[in-house]
């Protein structure tokens, strides 16, 4: 285990950016101060009558250049300190991608499987009600992240509406179609990580077709990147969840039938794998897309791919990162990689706010055109000022902060 927290990563690559950029120390003390942090009680009471108290955090990192932005996380492991740093990255992501948001981050200390789908339900809703003074189109808006999905943003845009007396669909993202979500969300953070991964492969000169992939995490991130790299002409070799991983499966289509009927990803005639051993395949691109710290100094030194993708937030501590950049391995940010759900989240948003909804082929041609462009920054900045990319990613997305908050200045 590494003993680098998210929060000391966060800010370490918000320091070096400020570095790179010969920003102040008042802005130091400015960007790496979250602008607003909530921590509430959460009385839960179980199917069986039994009451019981979790922990409910958000956190608005920043609200200068728009309302905040980010998820809504149900994880047993989820802490403040945690929650502060997802919500500084989501606002140099946002900055990075050009989003009128800040970041923010939010969430429940929980293990979601532990939950009866009605006990989801009463949380959900007295988290949203705690939370409620904060949040709204204008202010803050929630998305699912790792432990819920659109059922959790449904009782939540509810939850909201019935306290405001009218519908108020724009108060999240992620939403059910039916409930003003928008096409192509589902599956927007996995195909920006696919563009990512194809942008990257040309940059390095390597043909997108039977390039191999490896991918940590089969979640709502990880599957349906494999798909669109599968679509792509990728071959993807080897995936994991929280239990192991898998290899010698014939198609991503193959493992996720068995997975969904069985539980597990071992398909008969797949060889099983530990998370380790998928981190040190020899393939074309590794995909960390699991929760953070994957790439520590412990496992960066065994790594053989020539491109790693950031699906995940956070995922390589400082020490993995150095190993990284040691080894030439070109790395494609989390903030920049993982981008396409936030980018699609302000589709909805603006569908929402106008009441006109899009074709999922207009959604996914300005999903494209924003990540490319968002990509193309990334690269130029990286070769101008001869820095990692990840270097490059938190100069454009914290100079874009900074800028803001000189422009509007200081109240009173």
């Amino acid at each position: 285990m590494t003993t680098e927290s998210t929060l000391d990563t966060a800010r370490s690559q918000l320091r070096r950016a400020v570095e790179l950029l010969q920003l102040s120390e008042n802005d130091w003390q400015t960007l790496s101060t979250p602008r607003r942090i909530l921590e509430v009680a959460v009385p839960l009471r179980r199917d069986n009558g039994n009451v019981e108290m979790y922990k409910g955090f958000r956190v608005q990192y920043s609200t200068t250049r728009g309302p905040s932005k980010g998820g809504v996380r149900f994880h047993p492991d989820i802490n403040m300190d945690e929650t502060v740093a997802l919500a500084m990255l989501m606002t140099w992501k946002c900055a990075l991608t050009n989003l009128p948001y800040g970041g923010a981050k939010g969430g429940i200390a929980v293990d979601a499987h532990t939950l009866s789908l009605t006990e989801n339900e009463r949380l959900t809703r007295r988290y949203t009600s705690e939370i409620l003074p904060i949040i709204g189109p204008e202010r803050d808006i929630p998305a699912p992240d790792v432990g819920t999905d659109e059922r959790n943003m449904a009782w939540m845009m509810d939850t909201y509406s019935v306290n405001a007396g009218f519908s108020v669909p724009g108060v999240v993202t992620g939403k059910p179609i039916v409930l003003g979500g928008s096409l192509g969300r589902t599956s927007a953070t996995g195909d920006g990580v696919a563009i990512s991964t194809i942008e990257a492969l040309r940059v390095k000169g390597i043909d997108p077709k039977g390039a191999t992939v490896a991918i940590q995490g089969f979640g709502k991130v990880g599957y349906w990147t494999a798909i669109a790299l599968e679509n792509f002409g990728l071959k993807i070799v080897a995936v994991s969840d929280v239990h192991g991983g898998s290899k010698g499966f014939k198609n991503v289509t193959e493992i996720w039938d068995h997975y969904q009927t069985h539980g597990n990803l071992n398909v008969p005639g797949s060889d099983k794998l530990t998370q380790d051993e998928l981190l040190h395949l020899d393939v074309d691109v590794l995909i960390p897309a699991a929760l953070s710290d994957a790439i520590t100094e412990k496992t960066a030194p065994g790594i053989k791919a020539k491109i790693i993708v950031e699906g995940a937030n956070a995922p390589t501590t400082p020490g993995g990162d150095a190993v990284i950049n040691d080894k030439g391995i070109l790395v494609v940010p989390d903030i920049l990689a993982n981008s396409g759900g936030v980018i699609v989240s302000y589709f909805e948003w603006v569908q929402d706010k106008q009441n006109y909804f899009w074709t999922s082929a207009e959604v996914k041609s300005n999903l494209n055109d924003i990540m490319m462009r968002s990509f193309k920054e990334v690269e130029e900045m990286a070769k101008s000022k001869k820095v990692s990319w990840r270097e490059a990613a938190h100069m454009i997305g914290v100079a874009r902060v900074a800028e803001a908050h000189r422009l509007r200045g200081l109240y009173p």
